[in-house]
Order: structure tokens, then sequence, then C-alpha cells
């Protein structure tokens, strides 16, 4: 005779998050990790929260409570930055945000005492970085990828830096914010517990508009004025960080200021770089052979070991070498050349990003095969479960997947369900 499997909480929860685009392959560890963050019966309600944002009336139907019992359930979730909250005409709008970039980095955004973080900080290393099932996934699915590299902009020579559109600088992000926090580097305070932290910075890492309106609010970072924010931009330039920033090109989340020892998304780009892990930028260094006299300081500063020096006789100087296919175009390695001997040239073919969030978001879904449950989204609802069994089956026919994706991402639907998202 069978036995029936009950399902965790946390069990459950796993199910919900890889509804989303951005998921979290199951594992022991996952669940070790979830129940740090939440106890079971906060597990159980998040399980049930939609993918799209919702307000507490929308949560209180969903979970069979009153109104006000929901919005305290909310409350007490966002302040742990667990929800992301955001204030919209009077009403307050919540939305369940990925683990990353999401609440594993929000919960060490800054030094907590109700947070074993550096428990926290073992699991999550064994989780990303040990099993790696959940980086690769995170990274190297579809060809719509969480983030992208800006280029340093102080490294442009001037005929180069008027072709550089408004999005693709970081200096744009911070004029045009309507807020902007600063917290702890996730990846260095893990790094940190473990005892393998570098000399960089650690109060550096930047979040902007919605995201820093609710993270700031419960002190997950500290609220900062564009000149502050400007001048750890230029401190990051000066130490050779890459900034690493949300995929889209309209309301960007955060800039992350990167090194290549601790940064998840540089370590995942060495490691699989085959596989295109994060967006690069439109740009790329030239190497002037002639002036290049091989002293290597590019090399040193190149985080994702794109450059080299190749393996031969020093009977004359010899030049750097750059692996395209490696090559992010920050122009870190720019700054570093003393000789001038690097400048940044465009790519022959422009990277394109996504609009804004929700654009990226349903170009993820599509392309992960998780389009169906961001259309059908209530999984209370019988009805909504079965639609989204029925596309998904549709969608995993041979052949179909594609089509589908192009005429649904030109189709009016598509468009107003990413506008409804956006707002």
């Amino acid at each position: 005779m069978a036995h029936r499997t009950i399902k965790s909480s946390y069990d459950k929860l796993v199910e919900r998050l890889n509804r989303a685009p951005q998921g979290a392959p199951p594992s022991a560890l996952l669940n070790r990790i979830l129940s740090l963050l939440m106890s079971e019966h906060e597990a159980e309600l998040v399980s049930l929260l939609p993918i799209k944002p919702f307000t507490a009336r929308q949560a209180a139907g969903i979970w069979k409570i009153s109104e006000a019992a929901a919005r305290t359930h909310c409350e007490t979730l966002a302040s742990r930055a667990l929800l992301v909250d955001v204030e919209r005409q009077g009403t307050m709008i919540y939305v369940l945000p990925p683990p990353m970039a999401g609440f594993f980095e929000f919960a060490l955004m800054r030094v907590r005492h109700d947070l074993d973080q550096k428990l926290l900080s073992e699991l999550l290393y064994q989780y990303l970085n040990v099993e790696e099932d959940f980086v690769k996934d995170l990274f190297t699915k579809g060809e719509t990828k969480l983030g992208r590299v800006f280029v340093q902009e102080p490294v442009l020579t001037s005929d180069l830096a008027v072709h550089v559109l408004d999005y693709e600088r970081a200096s744009e992000v911070i004029e045009t914010a309507s807020h902007i926090g600063v917290g702890l580097c996730y990846c260095r305070h893990k790094k940190e517990h473990l005892g393998e932290a570098c000399s960089m910075p650690m109060d550096i890492c930047m979040t902007f508009n919605s995201a820093a309106e609710s993270l700031t609010r419960h002190g997950h970072g500290r609220a900062i004025e564009a000149a502050e924010c400007r001048d750890l931009l230029d401190q990051a330039h000066e130490l050779g960080l890459v900034q690493f920033g949300e995929n889209v090109q309209k309301r960007v989340s955060f800039i992350c200021h990167c090194c290549g020892c601790c940064c998840e998304a540089l370590l995942a780009h060495k490691q699989f770089t085959h596989l295109h892990p994060v967006h690069t930028s439109n740009w790329i260094p030239a190497i002037d052979t002639e002036t290049c006299n091989g002293c290597g300081r590019c090399v040193r500063a190149c985080p994702v070991d794109a450059l080299s020096l190749p393996p031969e006789p020093r009977t004359r100087p010899a030049a750097a070498v750059l692996d395209t296919d490696a090559c992010l175009g920050c122009g870190v390695c720019v700054r570093a050349c003393s000789r001038d001997a690097l400048k940044l040239e465009a790519r022959s073919a422009r990277v394109i990003t996504p609009l804004n969030n929700a654009h990226r978001y349903v170009l993820m879904a599509t392309q992960r095969g998780k389009l169906q449950d961001l259309i059908f989204d209530n999984r209370i609802l019988a009805s909504h479960r079965a639609l989204a069994a029925l596309l998904g089956a549709v969608l995993k026919l041979p052949g179909v997947t594609q089509t589908l994706a192009r005429r649904q991402l030109n189709s009016r639907y598509l468009e107003a369900m990413a506008a409804k998202m956006d707002h």
C-alpha cells in the first residue's frame, strides 16, 4: 500500500517560489534556510501568496481571515524584509520578492540580532556554492538574465560617452531614483561570517525606488541622498569594483559593487562563462598591442579573469590578451592601465535590456516555461490551477514554446499584464 507523503509548510513554500520566474531548486538545505527566516505558520501563509502584487484585503481573502489580521501578518513579514511593501495612493501594496535578488540578500543587508546570521551564511554557502543548482538555475536559464553590468563612465572617451544611453549609466539611476538606500553587501557579509571576506568596503550596495522605499523604512538599509550615493559610486570606481544591477531600463531596484572573490554574480560568470550568466555592457576593451608593455596591471585588475599574458619568452614585451567571451565590458581594466593601451569600443551587437521589471518578469517566465503560472496566478481557485496545468502542458509540446512565446510577448494581453504588474 502506497504511503502518502505529507508536505511541510516549507515544501509548499518551495513549490510557490518555483512558480515564479526566479525560483529555488528543492533541497533539504533550502528548507533549513527558510526555517531560519520564518516560522512554519508564516511559511504556510506565504506559500499561498500570488506572484503579482497584492493588498491586505486580497491576502485576507486568500488566507480566509479578517483584513486586519492579514494586514498584521503582512506588516510583520515586511518588517523582516520577507515581503516588500510600498504605499500607492493611500493603499499598501505587497509583493513576495524572489530569493535573489531578494529575501536571501535582505537577511544579510544589516547586522541583525533576531537571526543567526552566521548559521544562515553557512547554509547559504552550502546551498549556493556547493550544491550549485540554485546559482546555475538563477544565472543560466533562458536568454533574459537577472542582472547586467554597467560600464564605468569615467573611462569612456568623450566621443564614446555621447553614445552611452541614459539607462546604461549608473549615475542616471542615482539621479532619477525616487528613493535611495545603502546596505551591507550580502556577498561580503556572508563571506565575513565564513572568515573569507576580502578588504573591499561592506556598506556600499545600493537599492533604489520601491525596493529602497520599503527596505529603508524597516531599517534594512540606510536612506541616503543622491550626493552621498554618487560619492559611493566614485569610491567603487576607484577600487575597481564592478557595477552589477537589475536588468531593466527603468526604475532599477539595485546596483551592487562586486569583487571577483566574494560576489555571487561574478563567481557565477567565471564558473559558467560559456552560458553567459549575466548581461554585459555594450562596450568592450580594445588593446593597442604596440603600446601595451605586458605589465599585467589590467590582468590583475580584471575581476573575471578575462585578460591574460601569453606564456611566451619575454624577449620583448608581450601584450595582454582578451577573452572576449568572458569580458563583462565593465571598464575596470581601462582604469588600471597606466599606458593608455586600453580603450573601450562599442560591441558589434547591442545588448538588449528589458524596459522594466514587469517586462523582464514576463520574458523570464516565458523563456523558463512558467508563463502559465504568471497568467493564472491565484492558486486558491481550482479554475486557475486547471488552466495553468493546461497551458503548461501546451508549452511543453515540441516546437510550440518558441512560437507561442513570440506571439504572446507581442500580444496586447501580455503588454497589459506587464503594465498592470508594473503599477
